[in-house]
């Protein structure tokens, strides 16, 4: 397990890539996704780096677009793809203004920033398909693409239970997302065939479970089945299970569903195995290629060394958003909570915080 010094080192490693108008690219001058960034958000929040977190929140409101969607690619603060609106993107804020809301308990961070996640969310819905999957991004009509991704739909998972987290806790109920949310967890339980096959793919592995959409023992199975595919002992997870290449992230999210199966040891074997990336610095290299002995591609991003940072605090239980990934039992699943609904001050927000 890495030392608190060590992931103290690994956030200021993040931080040192932020820009001063709060954006977390993937490196100084790099390109910037609105979901990487998000994770790279919830590493700094881990970290104590509260006000460099609602910085970048705040950073992602200002650009959303009046749909609800962002674009895929930023460079410099404008965007660089501006066509297509992916539902990846669009839902995954609500993850994590609800972590921010664990870590910090900041009412102000919430209220603020609800309106952009109420946005997002209420996209992702209007591009379910008659199935419960979700479309991969809009058609330029406005219509969803009939091509739902596994991986995506599975983030899409957990950002609509936090969406309705969030719905209780500003007193505004989301009956829609709610729904929605019933149809995309039976569609990632039981119809396979509803999502473009990119089996190749770790992350179509074990994603269901990472997302909490699958748990209990058909988690464990899920796990199981494919571990030979996509485990380098020692290396970590490849990306692509028939290419020679690990990569930091991958493996930590591995680590993430593992707990939420109930595997830490296991969950820590893989934190342990990829720490051949770590630099001096505390950042993280993107990826390894073992047969070359060669670090690729050479860059070290801020999502990967968020996502050792998240590994890191869920097996810790350092914060009180330990168990957003490891606990899919710790979210409402599709009722507000009676405990929290409508504990905020003066209802929702209506601007960036």
């Amino acid at each position: 397990m890495l030392s608190a010094g060590q992931v103290r080192a690994t956030v200021a490693a993040i931080a040192a890539e932020q820009s001063a108008d709060g954006a977390l690219p993937w490196f100084r001058g790099g390109q910037l996704d609105p979901w990487d960034m998000v994770e790279a958000a919830m590493a700094l929040d881990v970290g104590g780096e509260h006000a460099r977190a609602r910085a970048a929140y705040r950073w992602l409101a200002r650009r959303q677009r009046p749909d609800g969607s962002w674009a895929a690619e930023y460079r410099d603060g404008a965007e660089v793809s501006p066509g297509a609106a992916e539902s990846n993107h669009a839902g995954y804020l609500a993850v994590g203004v609800w972590h921010g809301w664990l870590c910090t308990g900041d009412a102000e961070l919430v209220t603020g920033l609800w309106p952009a996640v109420r946005r997002g969310l209420d996209l992702v819905t209007r591009m379910q398909l008659p199935g419960g999957a979700v479309g991969w991004a809009l058609r330029p009509d406005g219509t969803a693409d009939d091509t739902a991704l596994l991986t995506g739909n599975a983030s899409l998972f957990q950002a609509l239970r936090c969406g309705v987290a969030l719905a209780g806790l500003t007193g505004e109920p989301q009956p829609d997302w709610e729904l929605a949310l019933t149809g995309l967890g039976t569609a990632l339980r039981t119809r396979p065939e509803a999502f473009a096959d990119r089996s190749r793919y770790a992350m179509d592995w074990y994603y269901p479970v990472l997302g909490g959409a699958v748990t209990g023992a058909a988690a464990d199975a899920r796990l199981a089945a494919d571990r030979d595919r996509f485990v380098v002992p020692g290396l970590g997870v490849r990306c692509v299970a028939d290419r020679p290449w690990v990569t930091g992230a991958e493996t930590c999210e591995l680590a993430l569903a593992l707990a939420a199966a109930g595997r830490p040891d296991a969950a820590l074997e893989q934190v342990a195995a990829v720490q051949h990336l770590r630099a001096d610095d505390g950042s993280y290299w993107t990826g390894y290629v073992w047969p070359d002995d060669a670090r690729w591609p050479v860059e070290r991003t801020t999502w990967t060394a968020a996502a050792v940072v998240l590994a890191a605090d869920a097996l810790s239980g350092a914060t009180g958003a330990s168990g957003l990934f490891t606990d899919p039992g710790a979210l409402p699943g599709t009722q507000s909570s009676p405990e929290t609904a409508g504990w905020l001050p003066g209802g929702a927000g209506t601007g960036v915080p």
